[in-house]
Order: C-alpha cells, then sequence, then structure tokens
C-alpha cells in the first residue's frame, strides 16, 4: 500500500506544487452606480452654481477637534463632522494662501510650469490645542505659518518651510508634533537632492541627518512618522545601500531617533542625530525563495490590539513590475528589538556587506538614547565619548530585518492591475468593539475591506476579504475631462460611522458598511460577516447599530453560518432578475454584468454580493442560468426550457418565437438525494464516451434571423467553456490541499521508526478524497457538455421549425414524427423580455434570463382545435 500511494503522490504532485497564494473574492461588491449616491465634496459652497469649479489638486486630509481638514492647492477647507449631507458636502470654512507674484515670477524663471506656480499646502498640524500649523510649498519657495484652529486666523509672522516643507508638491513629505517640536521628514533643496529628518522648533537644538551620506539616507521617499514612548519613528522607502551591486533596489526602512537627542560633541556629530539607526521592513511571501513587497506606501499610527501596540503598512511591487500588494503588520516590540541587534557594515567600497562583531561595537552601545538604562552614565548625547559617535556616524544600517507579524502578510491582492496605496484601520468594529477591520485604498478609486482576525495564539493570523467598493464618482470628479482615480488619503470617522476619502479633485463620504442592501433578509445579512452589521430581531431588518444602543440582535463574524435560516426574498439582488425567486446560499448571486449602462438609476442594482462561505465551496459562481424552484408544482409536469434568440439585429421577441423543449422524465433528479446519489455513481469506461457533436447547418438550410442566433448562441458557448476552465481550475485546487493532507502523511510515515496503523487508514482516507475528486471531475465535465450540446441542438432544431411557414397548421403528429428528441412539441407566448434581468454582452442587446422551472404541457390537448 505504500508503494501505491507513494506512486499516486509523484504522479499528483507536479500539478499540486505550494506556488503563490491565491488571491481571495469579496464576500460582496459594491459598484459604482451604488456608490454614487454617497456625498461629494466638490470645493462649493451652499448656493453656489454647482458648474462652476476650479482645480484643487488634494494634498491631504485631516481629521481633528470634530472638523475634516482639506489641504489643497492655495487653499485649505474645513467641513463640519457633525452636519448631516445628502448630494454634496459643503464647507464650513476656507482659508486663502495664495503666493506672492514675485515668488511666482521667481518661480517661472527658473523654468517651471505655471501650474506648479501655486501654494500647495504639504503640511497641516495641530500644534496645540488652539494653533494650526500650516506649510505650502509657496512657488517652490516653501514657508509656514500659524492659524487660529477655530476662526482660520492667522497668528504670527511667516516664516521659512526650509526641511519642513518640501519644494515641490510631487515630492513626499511627513511631519509631526511632539512634546511641542516638529520633526521632518523631506528634501531641502530645489534640486531635491538634500534629504533630511529634521527637528526644529521648541526649546531643543536643531538637528539633522548627516548630508549627502547614503550610508544614512539614499533617494528616499518619506511615508510616515509616529511618535512613540521616547522614540520617533519614521517610516521610508529608499536605494538600499547594501545592494549597489545590483542596481536601484528599493527596500522599505523604518528609522528612529531619540526625542532627547542633543547632538553630538563638536568633534563628532555636531547638530547631527546621535541615535539614528534604521533597518529594513520584512514583508514577504515565505517559500524556498522568498517574495518581497518592497515599495513601501502607507503605514498606520500606532494601533493596540489584543495587548500589542502595532502597525499595519501597505507594500507593492515595484512599478515597472507586475503589479501586487501586500498587508504585512508589525510589532513595536520586535521594531524596537531589531534596533538592539547588530549593526551592518561594509569594509571597503568593493566588499560585500557584513554583519559587526559584537566586540568592535563599542560601550556605551551606540544608537541609545542618553539617560536611558543602558547608557544612564551619560545624561546628555553631546557627553558620550568619540568612540560611540564615530561609530553610530558610520554604521547606521542594522543587519536584521524587522519580521512581519506571523512571518507572512494579513492580505494579498495580486490579480488586479492597480496597487493598494492607502490604510484605514477601525479597531473597534462591531457591536462589542472586538474586531479589527481594515480598509484599503488604491490607484483606480477602489476600496478594498478586510478583517483581521486572530488565531489560536490570540493575536493577528489571517484576513476576511469582506467587501470591495468602487467609490469613485466620475460624474462629479471629474475634471476637465480627465479622471484621477488615485485615492491620495482616507480618513476614519467612528463616531459617525464614516470614511472619508479623498481624491484630488473632490472628497467622497463612503459609510463603513451598507448594511441596508439586505433590507429584510437575515440570510444575507448573516452570511455578510460584516462586523458592523447585525440583524435586529425586534424590527426584522439588517442595520448598523448605532453607539449605546441595547436590542436584541443576530450576528455570526466568525462563520457566517446561514444553516436553517430559509430563502428571502431580497431588493437587492431580485432586482437583477424578476423570476429570481429568492436567495439561494449554493446558487449564483453575482450580478455584475448588466450594470455599467448609464441608464441604470437603481442604486441597489449595481450591489453584488457574493456568498464565499468556506464550507458550501465556490460552485455558485460557476452556474450561469438563474435556477427556479417551485415547491408547489405537481410531480407529472415536465420541466421546460425557455430559450430566446440571442441576436441582437433582431425585433422585439414575438410570443412564437419561443420554443419550449422538454427534458425527458429519466434526466432531472426527483430529490436532492437522487442528485447526490447520480454524483455518485461513476461512469463506467464503457459508458464514457466522446462528447456528442453538434449537427452541421449550412446558411442555405436555415434563416438569416436564426443563422445570427446561432452565431451568438456559438459565442454563448465559449463563454459557458471559459466558465468550465474556472470551474476545474477550483475543482483542482480542492484536490491540491488533499495532496498536500498526503504529503503530509507520507511525512510522518517516513519519519516513523515502525509502520502506524492509525496514518495508513488516515493515508488511505485521503486517497479515497482524491480518486474520488478525480473521477466526479471527468465526470461532471462530460454530462455538462453532453447535456449542455443536447439542448443547444434542440432549440436550433426548434427555431428552424419556428420560421417554417407551414408550422402554425401542422398536426402534433407531424411535429412528432419530425424529431423523436422533441416528444411534445408546441408553440406558447414565452414571458417577455425582462428589463432589468436582461444581460448585456458585448455591448449588444441581451437575452432574457433562463429559468428551469415547471411548466403544464399536457400533451396534445391542442391537436384538436389545429
Amino acid at each position: 500500500m505504500r508503494s501505491e500511494a507513494l506512486l499516486l503522490y509523484c504522479m499528483i504532485l507536479p500539478f499540486a506544487t505550494a506556488g503563490f497564494p491565491e488571491d481571495s473574492e469579496p464576500i460582496s461588491i459594491s459598484h459604482g452606480n451604488y456608490t454614487k449616491q454617497y456625498p461629494v465634496f466638490v470645493g462649493h459652497k451652499p448656493g453656489r452654481n454647482s458648474t462652476q469649479r476650479h482645480k484643487m489638486d488634494i494634498q491631504q486630509i485631516v481629521i481633528m477637534n470634530r472638523t475634516l481638514y482639506i489641504a489643497a492647492r492655495d487653499h485649505i477647507y474645513t467641513i463640519d463632522l457633525d452636519t448631516l449631507h445628502t448630494e454634496e458636502i459643503y464647507f464650513s470654512k476656507k482659508l486663502t494662501w495664495k503666493s506672492k507674484q514675485p515668488d511666482v515670477d521667481t518661480c517661472r524663471m527658473k523654468g517651471k510650469h505655471k501650474d506648479e506656480c501655486h501654494n500647495f499646502i504639504k503640511v497641516l498640524l495641530k500644534r496645540d490645542e488652539e494653533t494650526l500649523f500650516v506649510c505650502g510649498t509657496n512657488a517652490f519657495n516653501p514657508s509656514c505659518r500659524n492659524y487660529k484652529m477655530d476662526t482660520l486666523e492667522f497668528l504670527d509672522e511667516e516664516i521659512s518651510g526650509m526641511a519642513r516643507c518640501p519644494y515641490d508638491a510631487k515630492h513626499a513629505n511627513v511631519a509631526l508634533f511632539a512634546e511641542g517640536k516638529l520633526y521632518s521628514a523631506t528634501v531641502t533643496d530645489f534640486l531635491a537632492i538634500d534629504a533630511v529628518i529634521y527637528r526644529s522648533l521648541g526649546d531643543s537644538p536643531t538637528l539633522r541627518t548627516v548630508k549627502y551620506d547614503s550610508k544614512w539616507l539614499k533617494e528616499p521617499y518619506f511615508v510616515h512618522a509616529v511618535d512613540y514612548g521616547d522614540l520617533i519613528y519614521f517610516f521610508y522607502r529608499e536605494i538600499a545601500v547594501e545592494y549597489n551591486s545590483m542596481g536601484k533596489v528599493v527596500f522599505p526602512r523604518v528609522a528612529q531617533v531619540c526625542k532627547n537627542d542633543m547632538g553630538g560633541s563638536q568633534r563628532v556629530l555636531e547638530k547631527q542625530w546621535t541615535s539614528f539607526l534604521k533597518a529594513r521592513l520584512n514583508c514577504s511571501v515565505p517559500g524556498d525563495s522568498h517574495f518581497y513587497f518592497n515599495i513601501l506606501q502607507a503605514v498606520t499610527d500606532v494601533i493596540h490590539i489584543n495587548g500589542r501596540d502595532v502597525v499595519l503598512a501597505t507594500f507593492s511591487t515595484p512599478y515597472n513590475s507586475i503589479p501586487g500588494s501586500a498587508v504585512c503588520a508589525y510589532d513595536m516590540a520586535d521594531i524596537a528589538s531589531v534596533f538592539t541587534g547588530r549593526f551592518k557594515e561594509q569594509k571597503s567600497p568593493d566588499s560585500t556587506w557584513t554583519p559587526v562583531p559584537d566586540e568592535r561595537v563599542p560601550k556605551p552601545r551606540p544608537g541609545c538614547c542618553a539617560g536611558s538604562a543602558t547608557v544612564e552614565k551619560y545624561a546628555a548625547s553631546n557627553d558620550l565619548p568619540d568612540d560611540t559617535l564615530n561609530f553610530i556616524k558610520t554604521h547606521p544600517l542594522m543587519d536584521e530585518a524587522v519580521p512581519s507579524i506571523v512571518n507572512r502578510p494579513l492580505f494579498l491582492r495580486t490579480m488586479v492591475r492597480y496597487r493598494l496605496t492607502k490604510i484605514a484601520v477601525d479597531t473597534a468594529a462591531g457591536p462589542y468593539h472586538n474586531h479589527t477591520v481594515v480598509f484599503l485604498g488604491s490607484e483606480k478609486g477602489i476600496i478594498l475591506k478586510f478583517l483581521a482576525r486572530t488565531g489560536y495564539s490570540g493575536f493577528l493570523s489571517d484576513s476576511l476579504f469582506l467587501e470591495e467598493i468602487n467609490v469613485y464618482n466620475p460624474e462629479k470628479c471629474s475634471y476637465d475631462g480627465s479622471d484621477d482615480k488615485r485615492i491620495i488619503g482616507m480618513q476614519l470617522d467612528k463616531q459617525s460611522n464614516s470614511l472619508y476619502v479623498a481624491f484630488s479633485s473632490c472628497v467622497i463620504w463612503v459609510p463603513l458598511a451598507r448594511c441596508d442592501r439586505h433590507m429584510k433578509c437575515k440570510k444575507t445579512c448573516i452570511a455578510s460577516r460584516d462586523p458592523y452589521c447585525v440583524w435586529v430581531r425586534e424590527a426584522g431588518t439588517c442595520s448598523q447599530l448605532p453607539p449605546g444602543a441595547k436590542v436584541p440582535f443576530e450576528q455570526d463574524v466568525e462563520h457566517g453560518n446561514t444553516d436553517g435560516l430559509g430563502d428571502c426574498q431580497n431588493p437587492s439582488t431580485t432586482s437583477h432578475s424578476r423570476g429570481h425567486e429568492g436567495y439561494d446560499r449554493e446558487r449564483i448571486t453575482d450580478w455584475m454584468d448588466p450594470y455599467d449602462s448609464s441608464e441604470n438609476t437603481d442604486p441597489h442594482v449595481a450591489d453584488s454580493f457574493h456568498n464565499q462561505q468556506e464550507k458550501k465551496g465556490d460552485s455558485a459562481k460557476d452556474v450561469l442560468a438563474v435556477v427556479q424552484e417551485e415547491q408547489d408544482t405537481e410531480e407529472d409536469e415536465p420541466a421546460v426550457i425557455h430559450i430566446a434568440p440571442l441576436a441582437s439585429n433582431i425585433e422585439p421577441i414575438k410570443p412564437k418565437e419561443y420554443a419550449m423543449l422538454d427534458l425527458q422524465d429519466e434526466d432531472i433528479p426527483k430529490t436532492k438525494e437522487e442528485s447526490y446519489m447520480n454524483m455518485l455513481n461513476l461512469p463506467s469506461d464503457e459508458s464514457v464516451k466522446d462528447p456528442p457533436v453538434m449537427s452541421h447547418y449550412t446558411s442555405d438550410q436555415m434563416s438569416h434571423g436564426v443563422h445570427n442566433a446561432l452565431r451568438d448562441h456559438m459565442t454563448f458557448i465559449n463563454a459557458e467553456q471559459s466558465q468550465l476552465r474556472k470551474t476545474m481550475s477550483r475543482k483542482i485546487n480542492v484536490l491540491n490541499g488533499h495532496v498536500k493532507d498526503l504529503s503530509k502523511s507520507l511525512k510522518q510515515i517516513t519519519a516513523s521508526e515502525r509502520t502506524n496503523s492509525q496514518l495508513l487508514v488516515q493515508q488511505n482516507a485521503i486517497l479515497e478524497k482524491i480518486a474520488s475528486n478525480l473521477m466526479l471531475m471527468s465526470q461532471q465535465q462530460h454530462q455538462s457538455a453532453e447535456l449542455f450540446i443536447s439542448v443547444m441542438q434542440q432549440g436550433i432544431q426548434a427555431f428552424s421549425a419556428s420560421k417554417d411557414p407551414s408550422f402554425s397548421t401542422r398536426s402534433c403528429a407531424t411535429a412528432s414524427e419530425t424529431s423523436t428528441r422533441l416528444k411534445n412539441e408546441s408553440v406558447t407566448p414565452g414571458p417577455s423580455l425582462p428589463k432589468s434581468g436582461s444581460r448585456t454582452y458585448n455591448g449588444r442587446m441581451t437575452r432574457p434570463s433562463r429559468s428551469i422551472a415547471p411548466h403544464a404541457n399536457k400533451g396534445c390537448s391542442n391537436c384538436g382545435r389545429q
């Protein structure tokens, strides 16, 4: 038995090799036609003509004191978060700060375009409870001002923005106030050559990084800064100096500086950081050769999850490679631990970078904050010995990288043509405030929402993809016919349960959840697994509970179990197909195709709901026809299929252009148990034959309309085949899981000194699952092709017969002699073409939803009247 198992394992292994993790599918999707109802800010005040607009060039958005501040070009707008908005968001106050004409003239003289010679607001910080600190590019002459926070009144004189604000709006910068001091990271010159991490203002001396030293900073792109304990951490990406031999390799970094750093002595590092250290951030997919996401895009503030302080960050692949994004979490304790590890050095310009032996590290340890437990002897950094200062000047890089939690990404997105660039987190989601929900912004105006789940360790382990939301509104956000869908900022307002999403030309208000689309349907509400949505028992609706509400409700975020819940009429899904009587977890619920039309005004129609319950599998997505089951139909009534022509050039379908095709009674399982037994009835070698081939028809044998219908049916067949391939791919993924179990079992057998009967039993069970899946896949593929082609043959024959002028006078006997397969052929008025349920294919008009439904056909009861 062991040899047979090894042989089967070797045969299947090449097809089941563990590869790159697959993208998970969202449970639900909200399309643009649904989200266009959300209010938008485009720079207007109440009463202003909505047709008048100016280019805003929004740089960032910040929430402070229940007010949303929007930093744009030449202006700062404020929006009251407690004000309700319907169709459009209006600002409550506007601050205008334009560059003076001499600055604009100098900017133009330096060769800059007129659109660049404006004052782009790049720094917007709360300096204290009453003061707003603002810095702008000021036509490539950066300046800073203080304003009164509540009235936006200018307070005192203007100061230089050098090293506090970039010259160019396209350059990245970060800044924060900590203990009255401004910590900033940007470039200090017009050509953006001198990058700097800088401290200014306050009562401490001004400090900066070493100038023009690639070991400290090399073409950095600053992303975020956080205040944590005695340190300030800067997150950025830069060209890795330790990989110069491989070209311009970009690495994500985290750097630290001490708040009490006073600079070095007059001999070494005077007016420069003595505590600057940096390390690489590791966000990669593990394996024999790790796949790294090196382009750091966004980082959260320090958040508290399950007793640990962490930051979440989004990464992407390089811009000249295949798009891919990942979200990794980092424990602040792990970051601190790396900075107490080994240093890295390059002994000569041509040598590789190697760890520094511990015996060569001077005492006190370089990089520690003066006065800390390890450097108690030195109260100030300028008292440190020269050996320590010289070492930190030439060794700012740590050898080890900061590992991500669970050593792999929490969330991956690689099968899309966009990158994730922004992140916002709610660590207290749900009625019990015990869930962590992450919102990710992309380059294409799409927001992804996922649940960060905890494992057996009680900490972050994996994620659940909840929702994909297309929030960009081209009708309102487009400026001069151009669409900039790149999300540049997201701010989460927990009090109003809303997310403000900033684009360069608009800001959109988005609710954290869309519970209202489930309406009265308990099944879809529970299946959504959204922490914000609960089923309120008394009201019988799916809704989001307001803070402090105490009402009985039901929710299953962990499993989304809907066993025992009956189907329901859900307006948000049934509006796509009038013949769809209820929602079934094992039936298709993807309604994305028809809703790109601008004529569609129903906001619910654009909303799709995908059921991705892990226990149920993915078979629901493979069904293209909407199946309708009537429980009260008599058993002796045969089922029929309504088929309508697909040609786009025909007139509206007349009743006689429908043909009802009878299915053989033996082809239809009477019960679910019979259907299941048919699946287990595996075909023998004799019964598995080549799939039937459709009869050949020439253009002379059929009318023009039927010829067009046949052409479109063949197009539909190709779509069916494509869907079948996707189905088989998912089946193979299930098979891969069994093979992995087999591999684990074989390794256990090999490792044991004697044969373990329990392992052999487990191995046999796995082999049976593999064999059963392989045979079921073969049988399902053959039966699907045979049934589909048989139905298509009957449809073509029915269409040809419907064009025969003598068809209306033929008797039932003649019809039965014409085709033995059409036992009870009759032509009756079919259902009228549904408007909302019609599908759009390649821009052409449409076919109605096909349904397999009971139909009363009493044989030849109409023969006498004919």
